[in-house]
């Protein structure tokens, strides 16, 4: 029969080590432990905690997991499962407080803002950052949502977005679930048909970036049109 935590040693459960000592101490799947909070049977949490990341693979794909999926699994169900998604998403936002009172007009910033969000999605996301005169961050809007490795975006609509809104400029961003940020000749249209639809109307395309994920075999995780200058 597995040993429940509240049968360990006190100083061995995750939640008293985390207060003594502080939350980087603990590994992925006591910190998981703690809002899992009870086992199953034979199981307590700290082993549920480790079966799940077998299963997804790793602490990234569990926060790209959906709670529907979260909830089917043995290891969970719904109650936990919001704890785990909420986790998460309290996580992301947490990272990306800064963007209210930062100039969005470096691509790093651009990816730094969006990357741990986008970064956990298993299809491609189509995502509009629209800018005030000082180039801060006054609305945030997916557009458009593809497939594992394509997704159809309308410049179009794109750019109604951004007047409806009456931004003074805007970013347009999408990620590559493959995690390659190179940019597709569907991306490459896109974005010379935006700057010139963004010409006529008298708006500024500060950049469309597209975001991968780190690899030691290529550079930045990300892809900017304006830093290869594109624009």
């Amino acid at each position: 029969m597995s040993q429940r935590i509240h049968d360990l040693p006190e100083n061995d459960r995750p939640r008293e080590r985390l207060l003594r000592l502080g939350p980087g101490v603990l590994t992925d799947a006591e910190l998981l432990a703690i809002f899992i909070n009870t086992g199953v049977k034979g199981e307590n949490a700290i082993q549920v905690a480790q079966r799940l990341l077998r299963e997804v693979g790793s602490l990234r794909q569990l926060s790209r997991t959906s709670p529907v999926e979260m909830a089917s699994s043995r290891a969970l169900g719904p109650a936990k499962a919001a704890h785990l998604s909420a986790a998460f998403e309290i996580g992301k936002r947490a990272e990306r407080e800064w963007v209210r009172e930062t100039p969005m007009d470096k691509p790093e910033l651009i990816y730094r803002y969006l990357a741990a969000e986008m970064q956990c999605l298993g299809h491609e996301s189509v995502r509009v950052l629209l800018l005030n005169s000082r180039l801060h961050l006054i609305r945030d809007e997916e557009l458009f949502r593809g497939s594992l490795n394509e997704t159809v975006a309308h410049p179009r609509e794109i750019l109604q977005n951004v007047i409806v809104h009456k931004a003074f400029a805007f970013a347009v961003v999408h990620n590559h679930p493959s995690g390659d940020p190179s940019p597709s000749d569907a991306d490459r249209r896109l974005t010379r048909r935006l700057k010139e639809g963004a010409d006529i109307l008298g708006l500024k395309l500060m950049d469309h970036v597209i975001i991968g994920l780190p690899s030691e075999n290529r550079g930045q995780p990300y892809f900017s049109f304006k830093e290869c200058a594109m624009l």
